[in-house]
């Protein structure tokens, strides 16, 4: 049985092996938006400061 890979994702496995240096630009770019540390008390203050939403959101009466 053939497993299904779709053009876009056969043309970057084609592209990152021309354009290795990619992959660390990629590594980068992640590290500045996603990999960040995570701080056990910070992540309890955001928790806490969470507002309850209202049941229906557009109710201006309650």
């Amino acid at each position: 049985m053939a497993i299904y890979e779709s053009e876009h994702t056969k043309f970057m496995r084609e592209w990152l092996k021309q354009h290795p240096e990619e992959l660390e630009e990629q590594k980068r770019g992640r590290a500045l938006w996603w990999d960040k540390p995570q701080s056990l008390e910070q992540l309890r203050r955001d928790g806490e400061s969470n507002v309850p939403q209202k049941a229906y959101y557009y109710d201006s009466d309650h």
